[in-house]
């Protein structure tokens, strides 16, 4: 155990990210714990107390699936920064930006090329067809650059040995990167001695980053200001905060699908002085709500006309459609196969060992050990849908055997990971929490990893859901700048 007048902390099971297996501090830890050990109980309340008022007024609350009456809490952001050394962090970045070209190559191959992963047998061509993230009407659409997916979010996890590993991949409209820079200008105001003593790699430069690779996918006739406009299903929307906020950080218009119109395949938005082109998207609504006219016709969210400019080449939208086709669930096993095949090169990041449930070996071993694995379904996000074998009843387990033995295609399973935990405030005491990471990557004409990223915690004690919309809370993530630590 960590201890001192003030402070003490006490080790979980498996891979600890601020305290080694004796429980002695990190040394890129060392002068964080030493700072915090000088603040009394009635310090922390204050300042917890601060950062509540500090989200409160600036309207960043979020909804807990489950809570009663749906009531909205202020969103939940610990005061205990994730630090990782910059040695650590350029491997990661690394692994990032690999498997992000690789998934790009093969989403322009998949939409505009030969299919040559599917035709050489990579990735099983049923899977693909089959899969919900998959748009015929995409194909043959071309995309500046091949930046299908313009923004991803890695979800990566640490295993007990202290391995990063990508548990799964956000492809289509992968969301948290506000908080990522609300965590951080909040806790630099209430713990501001905290980043005072470290070289921390700053992302307030995501918006312009994110600006610039959406220009790049302007189309080509438009010259060098082209016309951004963020496109948001509206303000009930769980993620509606994000919209507004990036918004504003991009200098761009947000609108809703009501505020545009296409004619002559060109896009343009209804502003106070009449109708003014659009040149780029930066769209927030699902693919089957795009366009009326082409997928769900009852879409109130949607822009009619919007795949025939698309098609033209008159518009730029971010991401892609039929980007989900490469973050389906039963595509990921693929993924280190994929970037074998297209770059040559092994996975740096490896993937979670997964079994296959659609082929019959592997669905009978997993059958035969499911109280043991994680079980998810393909299509479903937000960490619903899953059934954590050791913690689940019988019942639920049963019931999950016969939807996998009726639908093998729907469901994956998964070792279950130790994830690595982190000392997080809990009723003013320092607890091991279970977290994990979203970093951000961007592309365009190159490729763009933002420093850190989401942390994102699992407050309950001993639980692995770290998933916002199943209670989860949330870190500022500091990537140094310098050797320290590291």
């Amino acid at each position: 155990m960590l201890t001192s007048d003030r402070l003490s902390y006490e080790r979980a099971l498996g891979f600890d990210e601020a305290v080694d297996a004796q429980c002695r501090p990190r040394p890129h830890y060392a002068a964080l714990f030493e700072e915090m050990a000088r603040l009394s109980a009635a310090e922390l309340a204050s300042r917890e107390r601060l950062r509540d008022a500090i989200f409160q007024r600036l309207g960043i609350t979020f909804a807990v699936y489950g809570d009663a009456g749906g009531l909205e809490r202020t969103w939940p952001m610990d005061l205990v920064p994730r630090i990782i050394p910059a040695g650590e962090w350029a491997i990661v970045e690394r692994g990032l930006a690999q498997r992000v070209k690789a998934l790009n190559l093969f989403l322009d191959d998949l939409y505009t090329g030969e299919a040559a992963a599917l035709r050489d047998g990579i990735v099983p061509r049923r899977l693909v067809l089959s899969s919900e993230g998959f748009v015929r009407a995409a194909v043959g659409i071309r995309v500046p650059h091949g930046a299908r997916c313009l923004v991803a979010g890695i979800d990566l996890v640490r295993d007990a040995d202290g391995t990063y590993r990508v548990l799964e991949d956000n492809l289509r409209v992968p969301s948290g990167i506000s908080y990522v820079l609300e965590n951080r200008a909040a806790l630099t105001r209430v713990m501001p001695a905290l980043s005072a003593l470290h070289r921390i790699r700053p992302v307030h430069h995501y918006a312009a980053s994110l600006l610039a690779s959406l220009q790049s996918i302007a189309p080509r006739a438009v010259g060098s200001n082209p016309r951004v406009v963020v496109l948001t299903p509206g303000i009930f929307n769980s993620a509606y905060f994000e919209h507004a906020f990036l918004a504003r950080q991009l200098g761009a218009e947000l609108v809703e699908g009501r505020d545009l119109l296409v004619e002559n395949h060109t896009v343009y938005a209804r502003t106070t002085q009449g109708l003014e082109r659009v040149d780029v998207i930066y769209r927030r609504v699902d693919d089957a709500f795009i366009d009326p006219a082409v997928f769900r016709p009852d879409s109130m969210l949607g822009v009619p006309g919007l795949m025939g400019a698309l098609r033209a080449g008159n518009v730029g939208l971010a991401n892609s459609l039929g980007c989900g086709v490469a973050d389906d669930k039963a595509i990921y096993p693929y993924v280190p196969a994929l970037i074998r095949y297209y770059l040559g090169e092994d996975a740096i990041l490896p993937n979670v060992d997964t079994y296959l449930l659609w082929e019959d070996d592997q669905r009978e071993a997993a059958l035969a050990r499911l109280d043991q694995l994680v079980i998810k379904p393909v299509a479903a996000s937000g960490g619903y849908g899953i059934v954590i074998g050791p913690q689940a009843t019988d019942e639920q387990l049963e019931i999950c055997r016969k939807e996998i033995e009726c639908d093998p295609r729907a469901w994956i399973a998964q070792e279950l990971v130790q994830l690595s935990s982190h000392p997080t405030f809990v009723d003013g005491r320092l607890e091991p929490r279970h977290i994990d990471l979203r970093p951000f990557v961007l592309a365009g004409e190159r490729i763009t990893v933002i420093p850190g990223g989401l942390t994102r915690v699992a407050l309950r004690r001993g639980s692995f859901v770290v998933n916002s919309s199943q209670g989860g809370g949330s870190k500022d993530t500091w990537v140094l700048a310098g050797p320290e630590g590291g």
